[in-house]
């Protein structure tokens, strides 16, 4: 299997046909942030103005947990994610979940005289 996997946030992939839908992937990973994130990002809005300390953290977040569903995806045969999408929940005060999801499948590439 090719090692890389097409993401879309669509229901389809242009010039794809799926051949096999195998079902729900998920990535899944819990946060908190250190003592001195929190006293830095909380100096940082006395000010005002975007947040680098907390969309640093936002971001890695949301990039595990995409890492996490592929992984996911890969074990169980697909070389495409359709339909993928990412949700947020906070466990408790600091402490929050970020869960990336979607359907993984089996896709072939269509010819250019091919439709699907």
């Amino acid at each position: 299997m090719n090692e890389n996997v097409l993401i879309t946030t669509s229901t389809s992939l242009e010039g794809y046909r799926v051949t096999a839908q195998l079902g729900l992937v998920r990535g899944i990973t819990v946060r908190s942030r250190s003592i001195l994130g929190n006293m830095a990002g909380g100096f940082m809005t006395i000010f005002g103005g975007k947040s680098f300390i907390y969309t640093q953290l936002c971001e890695k977040t949301r990039e595990d947990a995409l890492q996490l569903m592929i992984t996911h995806g890969r074990e169980m045969g697909c070389n495409a994610i359709i339909n993928m999408r990412y949700d947020a929940n906070e466990v408790m005060s600091g402490l929050t979940e970020v869960l990336a999801y979607g359907t993984a499948v089996v896709v072939e590439k269509l010819n250019d005289f091919q439709r699907p």
